[in-house]
């Protein structure tokens, strides 16, 4: 009897033990999830460009500038326009813009230096800051919105 009640809590353990290491395993592949490496680091990186490239017209808390320069938070024109947002990280825009009903005719300077992954920094970044949370923004799917702008 004896036995069998120590080989039960083996079993147990080994489930248990089994279960844990899938669970890690299955969740430190997903990049996407905010706990992970790669996400984090794609995040507080595309914090600092931000703030040394954005946050001077969009400010800190991606508010904007009244009617000059339009919102990133709460942006319907962000959730609506991921390639175009690509596009305009890396090569500005003039004209009119629509952003929640206002319009903006402030130009938006290029930034040909950014390479894709700071480009895919700080677009996880503002993809993930204030009420947005999208998950990473992966260097692939920053290659290929440059590749549509660059059609247009």
């Amino acid at each position: 009897m004896m036995v069998k009640i120590t080989a039960a809590r083996y079993f147990i353990f080994f489930v248990i033990l089994l279960g844990i290491a899938l669970t890690t395993c299955t969740s430190g592949n997903n990049s996407s999830y905010p706990d992970s490496v790669k996400y984090q680091q794609y995040y507080v990186q595309g914090g600092e460009l931000y703030k040394n490239y954005c946050a001077n017209c969009h400010q800190p808390d991606g508010s904007g500038l009244g009617r000059v320069y339009p919102p990133l938070n709460k942006s319907d024109f962000m959730e609506q326009n991921f390639e175009e947002v690509v596009c305009l990280i890396k090569f500005g825009r003039s004209g009119e813009l629509w952003v929640n009903g206002t319009m903006y005719n402030q130009p938006m300077k290029s930034n040909p230096s950014l390479t894709e992954l700071e480009i895919a920094e700080i677009a996880t970044f503002i993809y993930n800051s204030w009420d947005i949370k999208n998950g990473i923004v992966e260097v692939g799917q920053v290659t290929q919105a440059l590749t549509s702008c660059a059609v247009r």
